[in-house]
């Protein structure tokens, strides 16, 4: 089994954007979305680069839309959109950097806010086996009932949740690489034995400076 683990975030790290406002611009192409659904997204997205975003109750509002919609078809979805809209947009560095971990023999993890069905196509592309992700409960039908699966894949929810994936493969926190830009994933920058931060927001990169922490700066 492997003793340590490298975890790497998505959007705006191994991603150069947000996978959000990409799946966005793929439904608005299959004249699903609008432009204020784009305009609405973007603040989202915003808020959440500020640090000051309401998380379940964006998450609750953004997939209530997917209400009655197959998890079958959601998977179907993002096969296709992943190399029409992610691929060109995967950092090169980022791809280095899960190759060089991944010979070194160690676990490898993408750990995302975003849903396991944005996260798996570039988990396959890259070759990491463990997605944690945020998850979206689904009824006897195989059905999305809009609500979502506690915690959140964010802040403490995001760390309790590589916790427990740590603990399953008896890695200790303290054993962890983790790759990210966004100030919402301090409690797990702190817990990790190694914080490397990437492409950071602006408060991440004053907490990095002041830490001490490495800022590395990926592009597709």
């Amino acid at each position: 089994m492997p003793r340590r683990a490298a975890l790497f975030d998505m959007d705006r790290t191994l991603i150069h954007e947000s996978s959000a406002a990409l799946y966005t611009r793929y439904r608005r192409d299959l004249g699903e979305a609008t432009y204020r659904d784009t305009l609405q997204v973007g603040w989202w997205l915003l808020q959440y680069t500020l640090g000051w975003i309401d998380a379940e109750r964006v998450a609750q509002r953004a997939l209530g839309i997917y209400r009655g919609t197959l998890e079958s078809e959601m998977i179907e979805r993002c096969r296709i959109w992943f190399p029409q809209y992610v691929l060109a947009l995967v950092a090169d560095e980022g791809r280095r950097a899960v190759r060089e971990h991944g010979e070194a023999g160690e676990l490898l993890a993408i750990v995302t806010g975003s849903t396991h069905y944005a996260a798996r196509p570039l988990a396959d592309e890259l070759g990491i086996p463990h997605v944690v992700a945020s998850e979206i409960a689904t009824d006897e039908a195989g059905r999305f009932t809009g609500d979502v699966v506690p915690p959140l894949c964010l802040g403490l929810g995001k760390l309790a949740r590589t916790r427990a994936l740590l603990e399953r493969h008896g890695i200790e926190l303290a054993d962890a690489t983790f790759y990210t830009d966004s100030i919402t994933d301090l409690p797990l920058l702190e817990a990790v034995g190694r914080p490397i931060v990437v492409n950071p927001d602006p408060r991440l990169a004053r907490e990095a400076r002041r830490r001490g922490w490495p800022v590395q700066r990926w592009k597709p």
